[in-house]
């Protein structure tokens, strides 16, 4: 679900993973029609980013 919402509107995603400031230069991309295709770009991989960082974190959790 939030792979589809990174790629329709891209900004929003990044409010569901707590970066409300990359959030709202996302959104200023968006704005204009050329921007929106990196910001999707953009929105895709900081979702992998996030997935993995909780990925990690919950490997780091189960150690200790």
């Amino acid at each position: 679900m939030r792979l589809l919402l990174a790629i329709i509107i891209p900004w929003l995603q990044f409010f569901t993973i707590g970066r409300p400031v990359a959030g709202i230069i996302c959104l200023v991309l968006q704005i204009t029609l050329i921007g929106w295709i990196p910001a999707a770009i953009w929105s895709v991989y900081a979702l992998s980013q996030y997935k993995t960082d909780q990925k990690i974190e919950a490997a780091l959790g189960a150690r200790r």
